[in-house]
C-alpha cells in the first residue's frame, strides 16, 4: 500500500442511511473503490403494487473501472437482497463467509447467476487485498450466524465497519464475538468507526439468544396439550436450532412452512450451522398423521406480510393448514417499525380463530444497545465516528454515545444516503453528493416504475377512472357514436344512472360546441374538451376527483 499518497479515503452510502433497509456503502481510494453490502428495503405503504425497492448504483456504473468487488457483513435480506438485481448491471466478485454465501448462492441460482458470478468464501480472521485496500473479516454476533464485522485497511488509515451486530456471550452456534481483535485493531490506530444504529435509543445489553430457548422450554411444557406454530425471521437460524431442540426434548415433530423458511434451513443444514435430530422434521402433508399435541409449525410471516405463510392461516386461504380454537401461536420477533398494523391484524384474525396469541418475551433483538456500542467505541477508539443502519433518530442517538464517550463533535459525522465524505488523519468533510435513490421493482420490472406511475396508481387508488368512449368520422370529424362513460373504482354505475346520463349529456353538448365551432380540431384539442368538461362536472356534483381517459376511435 501507497503510504506516501497524500490521497484522501472517500465513504460512499448508497443507501441503508434514513432508513431500516437498503444498507450499501462504497469506499473508494484513489483508483479503487469496494462495496460493503448490497442489501433491499421493502415498500412503503404509498408504493402501491411493489415489490420490492433497491438501490440506485449509478455512481458504481458510471466508475465501474475502479469497483473491485462487494464484501457482505452477513446474510440478511437488508444487506444482500439486491445483488441479483445489481449483478445483472455489473458482474463483479463477491466476498462473504460459508453461511453468507451459501445464502447468496441460492439467490444467484433463481436469477440464473450463479455460474457466471465469481465468489469467494472467507473465514473469520481472514483478510482479502482488492485493489488499494485490504479487508479483515471479524466475527461477530447477529440474528443470523456467519455475521461479521469488517476492519478495511487503506493507505488512509482503518474504517472498521461492525455490520449490524450485537455482544453475545452465549452464542447457541459458534464462537462470542471476537472483542479481542477489536481491541487488538484499535491499538493500530483507527480512522474511523462505522456502527450498527438500530438499538442505539436503548439503554443497556441486548439479551443473548440462549434466553428465548428456556422461554420456548417454558412455552411448551405449559402448552403439552396444543398444536404450536412459531413465526420468525426465515434467517434467524440460531431462533429456529431452539425451536427444534424444545420440539425434540418436548417429543414433537417439526414442519417448516414457507418459501424462504424452507431455503435457508435447507442451506443451513446442508453448511453444518443447523443441527436437527433424525426423525424430527416432516413435510407438511404428513401432519394428518400426528396428534395436533405432537407437532410444531415454523413459519414466516411473523411481520404480517399478506402473503406469507401465517398470514394466509389467519386469513383461511392456506391449502394445507388450518388454525383451530385451542392452537398456541407464537410470535417470536418484534414488529420492524411501520408493520405494526399488518401484525395486529393477523394476531386479531387468530385470536378471533380462537387461537392463544402469545407475542411478548419470545423474542431478543439482534442488534448493540447503547452498553454495547459503548464497549465497542472503548476497544476501538477512533477518531471519527459514522453511525450506519438507521432511521434519522437512530443515527443521532449513536452520534450522542459517541460524544458522550469524548469523540470531539466536529469529528462526529451523520451522514445522507449519496453523501462522499472524505477523510485521513488530519481532517474529514463532506466534499460531494452523488445521486442515490430507490429503484423499484415490480414482479419482471426493475426501473420502470417511476414517480409518475406511483401517482397515477395513488390517482386511481384514491378516486378511480372514467373512461370516455367515442367515434368520430374520418376527415369530417363527425360524432358517429357516444360518448359512452365507462366507470371504475369512481361509482356504481347502477345506482348512479342518474349522474352518469347527465354527465353523458352534458359531454355530448360540450363535444357537439367544439366540433360545430372547429371542424378541423384536433384528438388533443377534444380530449382536452373532454378532460376539462367532465373534470368540472364531475367536481361540482361529487367533490371528486376521478383519473378521465378519453378513448377516440376514427371510421
Amino acid at each position: 500500500m501507497k503510504r506516501e499518497s497524500n490521497s484522501k479515503l472517500k465513504i460512499i452510502p448508497l443507501g441503508g442511511l434514513e432508513q431500516i433497509g437498503m444498507n450499501i456503502t462504497a469506499f473508494e481510494y484513489e483508483d479503487s473503490i469496494i462495496v460493503v453490502d448490497c442489501g433491499l428495503a421493502f415498500p412503503e405503504d404509498d408504493m402501491l403494487g411493489i415489490d420490492l425497492v433497491i438501490p440506485d448504483i449509478t455512481y458504481l456504473k458510471d466508475n465501474i473501472q475502479k469497483v473491485k468487488g462487494f464484501v457482505i457483513t452477513h446474510g440478511h435480506e437488508d444487506h444482500i437482497g439486491a445483488l441479483s438485481y445489481v449483478l445483472k448491471e455489473m458482474n463483479l466478485p463477491i466476498y462473504a463467509t460459508k453461511l453468507t454465501m451459501g445464502i447468496i448462492e441460492n439467490k444467484l441460482k433463481e436469477h440464473n447467476l450463479l455460474r457466471c458470478t465469481r465468489r469467494k468464501v472467507v473465514r473469520h480472521g481472514q483478510s482479502i487485498n482488492l485493489g488499494q485496500f485490504r479487508i479483515e473479516f471479524i466475527k461477530t454476533n447477529h440474528s443470523i450466524a456467519d455475521a461479521s464485522a469488517l476492519a478495511i485497511y487503506s493507505p488512509a488509515g482503518i474504517v472498521v465497519h461492525t455490520g449490524d451486530f450485537k455482544v453475545d456471550y452465549t452464542p447457541v452456534f459458534g464462537d462470542a464475538i471476537d472483542l479481542q481483535r477489536f481491541a487488538e485493531i484499535g491499538k493500530k490506530g483507527v480512522l474511523a468507526l462505522m456502527s450498527d444504529s438500530t438499538n442505539a435509543e436503548r439503554p443497556g445489553f441486548t439479551m443473548s439468544e440462549r434466553t428465548v430457548g428456556k422461554t420456548f422450554d417454558q412455552i411448551f411444557a405449559e402448552h403439552r396439550n396444543t398444536r404450536i406454530i412459531i413465526a420468525t425471521f426465515a434467517s434467524n437460524v440460531d431462533r429456529v436450532q431452539q425451536i427444534i431442540n424444545s420440539a425434540y426434548k418436548y417429543d414433537r415433530k417439526v414442519v417448516v412452512e414457507g418459501r424462504s423458511m424452507v431455503n435457508i434451513i435447507s442451506t443451513a443444514s446442508e453448511l453444518g450451522y443447523l443441527n436437527v435430530p433424525d426423525k424430527t422434521l416432516i413435510e407438511i402433508d404428513q401432519l394428518k398423521n400426528y396428534p395436533d399435541e405432537k407437532t410444531v409449525l415454523i413459519t414466516t410471516g411473523s411481520q404480517g406480510e399478506s402473503m406469507a405463510a401465517l398470514s394466509r392461516m389467519a386469513a383461511d386461504i392456506h391449502k394445507k393448514v388450518s388454525i383451530k380454537p385451542g392452537d398456541t401461536v407464537i410470535f417470536s420477533s418484534n414488529p420492524i417499525p411501520g408493520n405494526e398494523k399488518a401484525v395486529s391484524r393477523v394476531i386479531n384474525e387468530l385470536s378471533q380463530k380462537g387461537a392463544d396469541v402469545i407475542f411478548q418475551d419470545a423474542h431478543v433483538s439482534g442488534h448493540a444497545c447503547q452498553e454495547e456500542l459503548k464497549l465497542i467505541y472503548s476497544l476501538v477508539k477512533p477518531k471519527y465516528a459514522i453511525p450506519v443502519h438507521g432511521e434519522y433518530r437512530h443515527l443521532k442517538a449513536n452520534a450522542g454515545i459517541a460524544t458522550a464517550l469524548g469523540i470531539p463533535k466536529e469529528n462526529v459525522f451523520i451522514l445522507k444516503s449519496g453523501e462522499v465524505l472524505a477523510l485521513d488523519n488530519q481532517s474529514a468533510k463532506v466534499v460531494d453528493k452523488v445521486q442515490t435513490g430507490a429503484i423499484l421493482v415490480d414482479g419482471l420490472g426493475v426501473g420502470d416504475v417511476g414517480n409518475i406511475v406511483l401517482r397515477d396508481r395513488q390517482h386511481l387508488a384514491e378516486d378511480g377512472i372514467l373512461i370516455v368512449v367515442l367515434t368520430l368520422e374520418k376527415g369530417t370529424n363527425q360524432l358517429l357514436a357516444g360518448p359512452d362513460i365507462v366507470s371504475r373504482g369512481f361509482v356504481y354505475v347502477r345506482e348512479s344512472e342518474g349522474l352518469m346520463e347527465e354527465a353523458r349529456q352534458v359531454l355530448s353538448d360540450a363535444l357537439e360546441n367544439c366540433l360545430r365551432n372547429n371542424r378541423n380540431a384536433d384528438w388533443s384539442r377534444i380530449k382536452l374538451v373532454i378532460r376539462d368538461t367532465m373534470n368540472d362536472f364531475i367536481w361540482k356534483r361529487t367533490k371528486r376527483r376521478p383519473m378521465i381517459l378519453p378513448i377516440i376511435m376514427d371510421v
